[in-house]
């Protein structure tokens, strides 16, 4: 008699993403990079040694389920596992319980697990404060421990939820295109559960009798997240009945593909609307698609020294107005102290 089926679909899961972290290994083993004048040829054939994935596990259902999932697939695929939780300091006794998150995980077996304090700061608010903070804990982690991957417990739920605050906010498609399954650098971060419901990540831990812990946070109302979970997300469903979670999820899948095809088109056309000096021509700008020529100004924006998170759509189209609606107007100031402005047919966007 196989596994209960919830521990079955997550292993499964994790089975797969750890299949293509072998890949990439084994890839980056063959076409290893240039290699140091003067080494020996056997030395630089040498096998190097399994690759290090951790989990980073907060001790909430779907990380536990990530976590005893990597503990079970790992080993079988000859890949050493290890588990990072970090400790944000924002509830009394969060050290204690960050402890005893480090000790389930050495409990399943994973080796290296440490747990990492941090200290969350307020710029963009309590939650993505919260978020940069853990993914600079997880980062420096990877870098410590030589770890190939680290798998993030995000589900379906919070892939839905993703999508529906990037939609309030009245943002682009890439937005919309919620969390990638592969992200940050060199495919560091993997989620093995976008495709799987937050309940099936409960009932695995349930039935392997796995302690959880509920963040109060994630039910308080005072955070944008908690009340789309617990009253946006149900009322939707009331209204339009039961997958709207499920539709929410595809269309993130969709317009990712549809952000990637429109981002590799405004990489070869940027090319072509410069000219010698490698200003941008605003006539051959305006020969193009809004949605190109828009990733082309906000590219343009960001290498000038706009920080990416403080650039909005706005900002773009006050930008994009230069070309399109070009009445003499003045300068238009950017983030980090960017300005643009229309200078004889040509758009200059630089540092103010």
């Amino acid at each position: 008699m196989g596994p209960h089926p919830a521990v079955a679909a997550i292993r499964l899961a994790v089975r797969r993403v750890l299949h293509d972290i072998l890949n990439d290994h084994e890839t980056s083993r063959v076409h290893p990079g240039p290699q140091p004048s003067g080494a020996h040829p056997d030395r630089t054939a040498e096998r190097p040694p399994s690759p290090l994935v951790l989990v980073a596990c907060s001790g909430g259902a779907d990380s536990m389920a990530l976590a005893s999932a990597l503990a079970f697939e790992a080993p079988k695929l000859g890949i050493r596992a290890g588990g990072v939780t970090v400790d944000h300091g924002l509830q009394p006794g969060s050290d204690l319980r960050a402890d005893e998150v480090a000790l389930r995980l050495r409990g399943l077996g994973l080796d290296p697990v440490e747990s990492v304090a941090v200290t969350v700061g307020r710029e963009g608010g309590p939650e993505a404060a919260a978020r940069d903070a853990r993914y600079a804990a997880l980062d420096a982690a990877a870098e410590r421990h030589g770890a190939a991957a680290i798998l993030l417990g995000h589900t379906r739920d919070d892939q839905a939820e993703t999508v529906l605050l990037g939609l309030a906010r009245g943002s682009g498609i890439r937005s919309l295109s919620g969390m990638a399954a592969v992200s940050g650098a060199g495919g560091r971060y993997r989620r093995p559960f976008l495709q799987l419901d937050r309940q099936t990540a409960r009932k695995a831990c349930m039935v392997q009798s796995l302690p959880v812990w509920d963040d109060p946070h994630n039910a308080d109302p005072a955070y944008t997240r908690s009340r789309l979970r617990h009253e946006g997300l149900p009322a939707l469903e009331k209204a339009l009945g039961k997958g709207v979670v499920e539709a929410l999820a595809r269309t993130a899948q969709l317009s990712r593909d549809d952000a990637d095809a429109l981002d590799a088109w405004a990489r070869q056309a940027e090319a072509s609307v410069r000219d010698a000096a490698g200003l941008l021509e605003c006539a051959k700008l305006y020969a193009l698609p809004p949605a190109v020529r828009r990733r082309i100004l906000r590219r343009a924006a960001i290498e000038a020294g706009a920080p990416a998170g403080a650039l909005f759509a706005r900002h773009i189209e006050e930008v994009d107005r230069l070309i399109t609606g070009w009445r003499g107007q003045g300068a238009i100031n950017l983030p980090g102290k960017v300005v643009a402005q229309r200078q004889g047919g040509r758009l200059v966007i630089r540092q103010g």
